[in-house]
């Protein structure tokens, strides 16, 4: 019986960040968990190819579009789950222990709890507060991770090509979402470059004009500047 999990992961130039990410998934691999290993990419004009050959990735082409990008992978994944993770998030160890047992409780959509690779009040604030939200209101971004059910994802009409808030939309859509005890630790370096306190706002400022019917091409460009 084939391994249950598909890995997609959209790349653009990630080859600095995606090799940590890539070693967290060894776990996986070991547990049975795993059954292949998707990579979306929007052009990568560095070594992401390089890695993704060695990895033994199944590569999809495609426009450098978040939500077009994991469209067109989750199409090419043959899993019965689909882990849908960023390329600079790494798993915290002991994932694959806290997915199999999620696994074998149901068909109900799961996140991580987020973390960030650094230390510190404001990282560990942002981090609670996302945290917060995806509880209370089943609404984790995609720095959190996506365990999803293929039927359930293909019921919710998969990632819309959008170039931001493909998570969010996608998760609107989906059941509740539940969330997992161990961490993904995603880089802080957007918020270090911005500071934690601005980049914090502004992504909530993001989220709630999207919620009140903002055109994503709009947030992206807005949200890029």
């Amino acid at each position: 019986m084939p391994a249950p999990i598909s890995i997609v992961i959209p790349t653009l130039n990630a080859g600095d960040s995606l090799p940590e990410t890539l070693a967290a998934l060894f776990e996986g691999l070991q547990a049975g968990l795993i059954r292949e290993l998707v990579l979306s990419d929007g052009g990568s004009a560095d070594h992401t190819m390089k890695i993704a050959e060695e990895a033994g990735a199944v590569v999809v082409f495609g426009p450098a579009s978040r939500g077009g990008q994991l469209r067109r992978g989750c199409a090419e994944a043959k899993g019965d789950w689909l882990l849908v993770l960023h390329a600079d998030t790494v798993l915290e160890p002991g994932w694959s222990e806290a997915v199999a047992a999620h696994l074998e409780a149901g068909q109900q959509p799961a996140a991580f709890r987020l973390g960030f690779r650094a230390s510190g009040f404001w990282p560990g604030w942002v981090a609670g507060w996302a945290n917060l939200r995806s509880r209370l209101f089943g609404l984790p971004y995609g720095d959190q991770g996506l365990l999803v059910p293929r039927a359930v994802y293909d019921a919710a009409g998969g990632y819309p090509d959008i170039p931001l808030m493909e998570d969010v939309a996608l998760v609107r859509a989906l059941p509740r979402v539940a969330l997992l005890r161990p961490r993904a630790l995603t880089s802080a370096d957007r918020y270090l470059r911005a500071g934690w306190l601005r980049r914090g706002a502004r992504n909530l400022w993001t989220l709630l004009r999207y919620l009140l019917g903002a055109d994503p091409e709009r947030l992206a460009r807005d949200y890029r500047r």
